[in-house]
């Protein structure tokens, strides 16, 4: 059977303590700096380009606000001059529920949380959003 692209809306996120429903993930980004030198000595008149720092962006994590769960917020709360941190995954599943792509996310922490605006003009769900700095991430693919 030929290597066909992944569909990207069946997901599930491990927190660390259980496994959330989110309906968005964004922010799986990494990117390295690139550091420019050039000796003083040197006979081109153009910069050596090497790899620096890696830098990744924070991780957005939305869902419907559940009546009786307030884990995301009480974790936000207690960030204080210490915050609790941690290795969180993020698996994209296939159409048996099986992970094809997983992100395994190192020393998360809260750095946001927020709900969407109250609208009484608006029939929607009220969605949190999450946000989380952390020390990067390491991709797994799972093939068959």
């Amino acid at each position: 059977m030929a290597n066909s692209p992944v569909v990207n809306f069946h997901f599930q996120v491990d927190l660390g303590s259980t496994e959330i429903g989110f309906s968005e993930v964004s922010g799986l980004k990494a990117k390295n700096d690139v550091l420019k030198y050039r000796s003083g000595a040197d006979k081109a008149y153009s910069c050596t380009k090497i790899p620096g720092l890696r830098k990744y962006s924070n991780i957005v994590l939305k869902r419907g606000a559940l009546k009786d769960d307030n884990e995301n917020f009480v974790w936000f709360n207690d960030v204080g001059l210490v915050a609790e941190r941690r290795d969180i995954t993020i698996k994209l599943l296939d159409h048996q529920h099986e992970p094809t792509i997983v992100w395994q996310v190192k020393n998360a922490w809260p750095v946001r949380f927020e709900f969407a605006e109250l609208n009484s003009m608006k029939s929607e769900i009220l969605i949190e959003t999450l946000e989380l700095a952390h020390e990067g991430f390491v991709v797994q693919r799972l093939g068959s």
